[in-house]
């Protein structure tokens, strides 16, 4: 095993702060990038440009420039023709705000990450882990930049398979970062017992499971219809669940369906932590208090869910959804991490 330095256990707290800002700011992306959904901005900026793209529009000239491209896609020929240079300017301060936030992530990442390296305070089984989320964090400004491109030529808005795959690794990392975090200075994690592990790891799953989903239900605007609960169309089980052909396309492109999905994979989450919960709490454990957390999230998950449906999906409470789903997963990731060193 490597020897850790007095250096590296000094840095131990700056290293923690520097990954909780990361997390934070991942956070934040998150959430503006529902908003720009929410808004229908995302389609606004054609072009992909890494560096110069963190230039907005200077100039009456410039916007000229930009709107025309704008006025090139499907989007605005069938969606928002005749719309006036003061709306288009709202849209695209949306997806500009966005992609800014991500080049300002990959710099307050990149930089710590080299000095804390070059110096010598980045401990050595911590440097493949920053590594490869720094890897991950350029995979998703390419997978963004993906799902963009899928919205301007054919349709007028973006796929909602590379929608959900953006939004669930922009989640994977917000994970991995957590996870990583929690484990430092903790020179070995217990192995998982077969009593508790198991289901705080599949609950985690779950969570970034149900995220998914939540990416199809926006991706085919899926929240706008069926505005009832417990009822969905008039039944528990509605009609229309399966008209698609081959069947499987049900799950992704059937509004009906993936709404559906999204509403059982909650229910199923909620008892599964509300059994686990239970379970913690009546045993030894210490993960018990973090469980009761885990579980007080799940009820408000599933409330904000129900209000945003009932409501048409209002950006408020969309957002509001949206960041419930991140302290949800905060909340998993926590427990896993009290479940991993508790033992049995």
């Amino acid at each position: 095993m490597t020897d850790i330095t007095s250096k590296q256990i000094s840095a131990r707290p700056a290293v923690r702060w520097w990954l909780y800002f990361i997390a934070a700011l991942v956070f934040a992306m998150v959430i503006v990038g529902g908003a720009t959904r929410l808004t229908d901005s995302g389609l606004s900026i054609t072009e992909w440009k890494p560096l110069l793209g963190a230039i907005p529009p200077l100039g009456q000239a410039d916007w000229l420039a930009a709107f025309e491209k704008y006025k090139t896609i499907p989007e605005y020929e069938h969606i928002n023709k005749g719309m006036s240079l003061a709306q288009f300017q709202f849209i695209y301060w949306w997806e500009w705000s966005h992609r800014f936030l991500g080049r300002f992530i990959g710099l307050a990442f990149a930089v710590p990450m080299i000095f804390f390296w070059a110096t010598g305070r980045l401990e050595a089984k911590l440097k493949p882990r920053v590594f490869v989320l720094f890897i991950l964090g350029g995979l998703q400004g390419g997978l963004g930049w993906y799902m963009v491109k899928s919205g301007l030529v054919d349709r007028v808005d973006v796929s909602q398979y590379r929608l959900a795959a953006h939004l669930t690794l922009a989640t994977v990392i917000y994970a991995a970062i957590l996870w990583v975090v929690y484990g430092i200075g903790h020179l070995k994690r217990r192995p998982l017992n077969a009593t508790y592990g198991l289901l705080a790891t599949s609950i985690c799953l779950l969570i970034l499971g149900q995220i998914a989903l939540g990416g199809f239900v926006a991706g085919l605007d899926a929240g706008q219809g069926y505005n009832t609960w417990p009822l969905m169309d008039g039944a528990f089980i509605p009609d229309g669940l399966g008209i698609m052909n081959p069947w499987w396309k049900n799950l992704f492109e059937n509004a009906m369906t993936v709404q559906f999905n999204h509403r059982m994979v909650a229910y199923i989450l909620l008892v599964l932590i509300m059994i686990h919960a239970g379970r913690q709490m009546a045993g030894e454990c210490k993960a018990g208090s973090s469980a009761m957390v885990l579980m007080l999230f799940g009820f408000a998950q599933v409330g904000l869910g129900v209000a945003t449906l009932l409501a048409h999906v209002p950006i408020s409470l969309g957002l509001a959804h949206q960041a419930g789903a991140l302290l949800l997963l905060t909340a998993a990731i926590w427990h896993l991490h009290d479940v991993c060193v508790c033992g049995d």
